[in-house]
């Protein structure tokens, strides 16, 4: 084991890798990502002023942002399997701070997107190598209740999110949103170097050699089980997305909110995707990970149909769209957990590039939703609630179609059986 030189010792021990600190600072990884696209939503119809530009055109902030993001993760997932989470952590965290200043200073929309993507090629460090931080430390379903109890937590992101973006974009314009988000990059930088310790104790020296990652592609590619969590869990964060891309048009220019009213609406959406997390972090371990993905699908299928029909029918409202998209969210919330640890469980040795394969999925899906909701948006809410609707049903179709469910439990080994 290698000697750390003294006096680059911390002057106090890191805490271990399960602790509440730790699984706080996780909580903020995982939150760069909504907290990257969610805090400046607000100032985006704005900024189709502020460069003369279109509509689609702002809206590839978003959708470049996720591009960006789905694309690394396939490299942050290997690299920390090779290498290590913390050195993957560091190193991805420094690239988001300086294209976070990149942003602030971006005189074009064209510079904006250059350095929004640049800045996803940072952010998706934190959830691609936090969840394979917990796979490291917790077994598959406590692990899905961490992720679940972070997945509660993070929604503090885009709960607060908008409705501080609101207030700087209104305050101080829309470029103080990003200061915020280098402020923040500084601060989870020092909080990573000084709490975590490295937790993979199965790094493969070979992870990173093109034939091991084909076969350890071809691996996760064959398995029914990791591809039907995998898109139950871009299609459930593809219908967020959706939202996310369409809703401050869908808001502020149709409806007639002001950025800050928009913020608290968003927030009651997320309180859904709240309230789920919660659930699912109470009753997965009572009632199994598959049955809460049956469960979790079913109610985002309703809140998306619902909300659907309405928009379909004319009525455009905020709660006609605020309500059932709660209730898709509350769904999400109950699945997402869930689908991501029956992904990253049965892979211990690669659990950075299943993570890393999981992560792509969901944000290549919903960057595709992202800017077919933009080049379909209309001036109603009818594209962004019609993709919600029709991703949530996906959800639903493909988790029955390819998750065989697990075997019942014996009796006493404490939980339902899974049927």
């Amino acid at each position: 084991m290698a000697i750390v030189p003294a006096h680059l010792r911390l002057p106090f021990p890191m805490p271990p890798p399960d602790s509440l600190v730790v699984r706080v600072l996780l909580t903020a990884l995982v939150a760069f990502g909504p907290l990257s696209t969610d805090l400046y939503l607000p100032s985006l119809p704005a900024l189709v002023g502020v460069f003369d530009t279109d509509i689609a055109t702002v809206q590839l902030t978003l959708s470049v942002f996720l591009v960006g993001f789905a694309v690394s993760q396939l490299v942050y997932g290997p690299v920390s399997d090779r290498f290590g989470r913390r050195p993957a952590l560091l190193g991805g965290i420094a690239i988001y701070l300086v294209a976070s200043v990149a942003c602030v200073f971006a005189d074009s929309v064209g510079q904006l997107i250059v350095a929004r993507f640049f800045q996803a090629l940072g952010a998706c460090c934190g959830p691609v190598v936090a969840r394979a931080v917990v796979r490291d430390v917790f077994e598959r379903d406590r692990a899905a209740t961490v992720l679940a109890y972070m997945s509660m937590a993070m929604t503090l992101a885009p709960a607060v999110g908008p409705v501080l973006g609101g207030m700087l974009t209104q305050v101080f314009g829309w470029r103080a949103n990003f200061v915020t988000l280098a402020v923040i990059a500084v601060a989870v930088l020092a909080a990573t170097a000084t709490l975590l310790r490295e937790t993979n104790v199965h790094r493969d020296a070979e992870a990173l050699r093109p034939s091991r990652l084909l076969t350890n592609y071809l691996r996760l590619f064959r398995d029914r089980g990791f591809g039907g969590h995998t898109l139950t869990a871009a299609c459930t964060y593809s219908g967020i997305f959706a939202f996310i891309s369409g809703s401050s048009f869908v808001l502020i220019e149709r409806v007639g909110l002001s950025p800050a009213a928009y913020g608290l609406s968003f927030a009651v959406v997320v309180l859904g995707y709240t309230s789920g997390s919660f659930l699912a972090g109470r009753l997965t371990l009572r009632v199994g990970g598959h049955r809460m993905v049956r469960l979790g699908t079913a109610v985002s299928s309703v809140g998306g149909l619902v909300g659907a029909g309405l928009a379909w029918s004319g009525i455009v409202s905020v709660p006609a769209i605020v309500l059932p998209l709660f209730v898709f969210n509350l769904g999400a919330g109950l699945t997402l957990p869930n689908a991501m640890a029956g992904a990253v469980g049965p892979y211990p040795t690669m659990a950075g590039l299943a993570s890393a394969l999981l992560g792509f999925a969901q944000m290549g899906l919903a960057a595709v939703v992202g800017i077919l909701v933009g080049h379909l948006h209309d001036g109603t809410s009818r594209p962004m609630m019609g993709a919600i609707a029709a991703v949530a049903l996906g959800a639903a179709v493909l988790h029955r179609l390819l998750v065989t469910p697990p075997p019942a439990r014996p009796p006493g080994t404490g939980g339902a059986p899974a049927r």
